[in-house]
């Protein structure tokens, strides 16, 4: 089935899918070698339950495996990709737009006011903006991922799964743990965290903290004229960035029966745009060719610059009343801050004296008020159940500014920047039950009624660009819809090793506007609501403490599925297909299958396709010609160039993703351990486009990375060497079409790393 074009492509995946029918990934907590598997507790219905019992698809990435990933700097989300089956990230633009998908549902659209199917969750709060999406995760206690719609109890709306960060919180004890890392183009990561009683039982505080570094390490290597004042012909001009985040976190216990758990975070960032490769990717294929990791050539942009600020904070109650707990999470977030670059990927000089130019999207200030109140039933008996409501507030002022430059010096648009102003609202109350209707026998079943509506206005027009065009669209678009979320489970214990469940889930995402075109004094577009049903079935085992194996089976449909295409100024457009459908499965694993070795592994399978046999998406074209090879039926109409869609994949959703971990220690003398820990991850066909090309698509991706330290008794500190990226792989992880320019991954990074902690 899979076809592979290198040797140690093939030796990686046989020697995982080995391990997958003898064992099981779900992560545990406890990577100690010489321990058995802990159990894993997850909170993935609003209570703590172990994973095993839950009927649904969830799968856990324990907090040490996600410092490993980030040892090098590299961004602590878009790290996560293929680390959980069925889980995909990317971005193009930046640290600061991380996009997501599970069983292949996302979105690719780079508009700031964008929505995406997939939720975030931090410490209870729904994030839902696309730059709040991407504050990094340090400190970090448990990462849970909750693969198929997840409407009934979780943030707003959500079509696709939820990936839900938890941070460590304070105890009534004092302990710290901290890690530290060093390594290529001055790669630094500091994430630390301490906390303890202020007041013996009644007064706890934890500090938590995120640095990262790199230097500029990617020359641009052009030196003819810059449009804008960009130093051309510089070593070392992008590539580098400066994180920098705390988080303080209170937690008062004035009785047994309450406890209130305040937090406040900020952000600091200054770093890159993504740095596209203009005509990396040759006429015809999809290897990448002629560039490195460490060079580019660019005209514009001012050398790709971000800078974004976000704080927040939010106050969690929970209220113990004997028979019921009431809950009540307040959470405010703010961001402001700037993404600019060079749009095209290269200097006009190279290709035809023209090139699209530089673009620029600002956040000049948006405020985001959620407010959920819940009510649910404590104890162990046979009926379980929450009743509760959530309002949802965000607002923004947002500015895009986009240019095309010639070489003679005119600018099809010169000072073209558009204001706009969003707003989205949502409410919703829900409710869920499960009810033991025999020892073995649980059924479950939840439902939620939301409201979602989304407002935007355009305060400012760009100004008539060289063809005269001016502004005639709308100026003030209001949607709004409410729909109904459901879901139905039922869990079967077959023996307390084994059990089986079923769940069919209905849920949507609501409409979307897209303002983003008026920089080309085009109207907006729009796209109303999508609506996924998703049945799934699986089983979850576990033999003794040393092999646990998870399994679950999927289909869902997408009616009035949400896609993003292309306009012919490279502008998004928001558009509804009749129907999406998928279906796949994911397998999970964790084996201890002799003394001090441990592994993990993963493997998601997936077929997408989008089913309108009618619809069609604007194709890669400059200078009124294709620019790149398209499979698909292919019209022209007018200066567009279309192509028929319909039994397309989606865009950015591998038919399989693969992932291996596995750590082996050396007990010594003196109770302290050496150790050697690898991760691979291996990524099957993904096309990164509405239409089929032969340039746009990637097959076989793969990266590793290789760890080897010294562990000290009872785990007080390590010191160990790392490598990211071990084999150097350039792996193609986006385009932008017109102009067949790559999106890289990140290059090879070597360091070292120390972590500790205390009690």
């Amino acid at each position: 089935m899979l076809k592979l074009a290198r040797d140690k492509r093939s030796l990686l995946l046989g020697a995982a899918l080995g391990a997958l029918f003898t064992s099981d990934f779900a992560f545990a907590q406890d990577t100690q070698a010489n321990d058995g598997l802990s159990d894993i507790v997850v909170t993935a219905e609003r209570r703590p339950e172990n994973q095993q019992d839950v009927p649904l698809s969830v799968a856990v990435l324990p907090a040490s495996q996600a410092r490993d990933y980030t040892a090098g700097g590299d961004d602590t989300l878009l790290a996560l990709s293929g680390k959980v089956p069925g889980l995909y990230v990317e971005s193009s633009t930046g640290r600061i737009f991380p996009r997501f998908y599970i069983r292949g549902l996302g979105n690719v659209d780079f508009y700031l006011g964008a929505s995406q199917p997939v939720s975030i969750i931090q410490d209870d709060i729904v994030l839902e903006h696309v730059v709040m999406k991407s504050n990094p995760v340090f400190d970090v206690n448990q990462i849970e991922v909750l693969r198929g719609p997840q409407g009934s109890l979780f943030g707003r709306n959500t079509t696709a799964g939820i990936i839900k960060f938890d941070s460590i919180r304070p105890s009534q004890q004092f302990e710290g743990r901290g890690t530290a890392s060093y390594g290529s183009y001055n790669s630094v990561n500091v994430d630390a965290g301490v906390g303890g009683p202020i007041i013996q039982d009644k007064l706890a505080f934890r500090i938590s903290g995120l640095y990262q570094h790199r230097d500029d390490y990617i020359d641009n290597s052009y030196t003819g004229p810059s449009a804008d004042g960009t130093r051309v012909g510089r070593k070392d001009a992008a590539g580098g960035f400066n994180e920098k985040d705390v988080r303080l976190q209170l937690l008062a216990t004035p009785s047994e029966t309450l406890s209130i758990l305040a937090s406040g975070h900020a952000r600091w960032y200054d770093g890159t745009a993504t740095v596209f490769r203009r005509g990396a990717l040759n006429l015809g294929s999809n290897k990448i060719r002629g560039v490195d990791f460490t060079s580019a050539r660019w005209d514009e942009g001012a050398d790709n610059p971000q800078n974004y600020k976000t704080a927040g904070g939010s106050v969690h109650v929970n209220w113990d009343l004997g028979g019921v707990t009431l809950t009540s999470i307040t959470g405010y977030e703010t961001l402001s801050g700037y993404s600019r670059g060079d749009t095209d990927g290269g200097a006009a000089a190279d290709f035809g004296n023209a090139g699209f130019g530089e673009s620029m999207g600002r956040v000049k200030g948006l405020d985001q008020w959620t407010e959920e109140f819940r009510v649910a039933s404590n104890g162990n008996g046979p009926l379980k159940w929450q009743v509760g409501a959530m309002y949802f507030d965000a607002r923004d002022i947002t500015d895009f500014y986009q240019r095309a430059y010639f070489l003679s010096g005119t600018a099809n648009n010169p000072n073209n920047w558009v204001r706009l102003h969003n707003v989205n609202t949502s409410w919703a109350v829900f409710g869920q039950a499960s009810y033991e209707v025999a020892p073995q026998l649980t059924i479950t079943a939840g439902g939620r009624v939301t409201e979602d509506t989304k407002t935007t206005d355009l305060l400012k027009t760009a100004n008539t660009i060289a063809n005269a065009v001016t502004y005639t669209g709308r100026r003030h678009v209001r949607l709004s819809d409410t729909q109904p979320s459901w879901d139905l489970s039922a869990r079967y214990e077959v023996n307390p090793d084994l059990s089986v469940y079923a769940r069919v889930a209905k849920g949507f995402r609501g409409p979307t506007i897209q303002g983003r075109s008026a920089v080309f004094n085009s109207d907006f577009t729009t796209a109303t609501s999508e609506k996924i049903l998703s049945w799934e079935a699986g089983l979850k085992s576990q033999i003794g403490r040393t092999l646990r194996f998870n399994l679950s089976g999927f289909y869902y449909t997408v009616d009035d599925i949400q896609l993003n295409g292309n306009d012919l100024n490279g502008n998004g457009v928001l558009l509804n297909a009749n129907k999406a459908k998928a279906y796949g499965m994911e397998a999970d694993l964790d084996w201890k299958p002799v003394r001090n070795l441990s592994i993990q592994a993963g493997l998601s399978l997936l077929h997408s396709e989008i089913d309108d046999q009618n619809l069609e998406a604007q194709v890669c074209a400059f200078g009124g010609a294709v620019t790149c090879t398209v499979l698909d039926p292919l019209r022209k109409q007018g200066s567009l160039f279309l192509a028929k869609i319909d039994g397309n994949p989606l865009p950015n959703a591998p038919e399989y993703n693969l992932s291996l971990n596995a750590r082996y220690d050396v007990p010594l003398a003196n109770s302290g351990r050496v150790f050697v820990s690898t991760d691979w991850n291996l990524q099957g066909y993904t096309n990164f486009v509405l239409y089929e090309t032969k340039e746009f698509t990637a097959n076989g991706n793969f990266e590793g990375g290789l760890k080897i330290g010294y562990a000290a008794p009872d785990d007080a500190w390590e010191i160990a060497g790392f490598v990211r990226n071990i084999t150097n792989e350039m792996n193609l992880k986006g385009v932008i079409e017109n102009y067949r320019a790559a999106v890289l991954n990140e290059p090879r990074v070597f360091g070292v790393s120390l972590s500790g902690k205390f009690k």
